[in-house]
């Protein structure tokens, strides 16, 4: 049995305190028991049921067409096997639409196993995160490249380039810890700004193609075990599997090294 296996299962207020002691967290998404069981036996501490199931389960060409009923279905296989890491799951796209839509998907998916939901953007849902969060749902808020707005944004693009939008996803990120998000999903946020942004609030923020500075690390299963999704393979994706040898060795050789700051490199972020 993992050492992992052993430690005290992570919840909401840990979070808070991990990034208090400087601990970088390890997260991957899974969408099924069997993986979600190798993640958390070996040392991944929060598990992200992401609608990235859309593309790489479903083979979509985005995550637009994922319900809450897939999300909810997903949520319930993972969340049967956890013992140790802390489940978030997506409100897939529109479900977020209106604060009263918001907490139906929510309740749907907190029934289902998980602890935590995470919806895309700022903007008009700074009044959906402050509506779940006052009926004590955790809430991590999605900023940068928001894979459910890519009609809008014209692709999978990095965000915050300008001086502008920089100023902007910082200002919006504070605005949503004061809207009540307790966790920060960064993507495709040149490093010197997650950076920045990582300083300026206090709940964590988890990168993905965001640099090292952020408190914690996530990436999408298939993406980290070198599978051919069918789609363009991120700058920030690492192939794990290759020098794990295993699932379960892939696992813990990326949870080592997000802990110990060698994953992400310059290679695999954005300057």
């Amino acid at each position: 049995m993992s050492v992992h296996a052993e430690q005290k299962p992570w919840t909401v207020p840990a979070l808070a305190e991990a990034k208090r002691q400087g601990r970088r967290l390890a997260m991957l998404t899974a969408y099924d028991a069997g993986f979600a069981r190798v993640l958390d036996a070996n040392g991944i501490d929060l598990v992200l049921v992401g609608d990235s199931l859309g593309m790489v389960v479903q083979g979509h060409g985005s995550t637009l067409p994922v319900t809450v009923a897939d999300m909810a279905y997903h949520t319930a296989a993972v969340a049967r096997v956890l013992k140790r890491a802390l489940l978030v799951s997506d409100l897939p796209f529109q479900s977020d639409a209106t604060p009263e839509r918001a907490l139906d998907a929510s309740v749907a998916l907190l029934q289902a196993g998980a602890q935590m939901v995470k919806l895309e953007g700022a903007g008009h849902k700074l009044e959906v995160v402050r509506f779940l969060a006052a009926r004590d749902i955790p809430v991590c808020s999605h900023l940068g490249l928001t894979p459910q707005s890519v009609l809008k944004l014209g692709g999978f693009k990095v965000q915050g380039r300008e001086e502008k939008a920089a100023a902007q996803l910082l200002a919006d990120a504070q605005a949503a810890v004061e809207a009540g998000a307790s966790l920060l999903v960064l993507e495709c946020v040149p490093t010197p700004l997650a950076q920045k942004i990582t300083a300026a609030v206090s709940v964590p923020t988890i990168g993905i193609g965001a640099g090292p500075h952020c408190d914690g690390q996530v990436l999408v299963l298939h993406d980290f075990l070198g599978l051919d999704s069918g789609h363009r393979r991120p700058r920030f994706v690492k192939d794990f599997l290759a020098e794990g040898g295993s699932v379960a060795g892939a696992v813990r050789a990326y949870a080592d090294a997000v802990r110990d700051g060698s994953f992400p490199d310059a290679a695999h972020a954005y300057a």
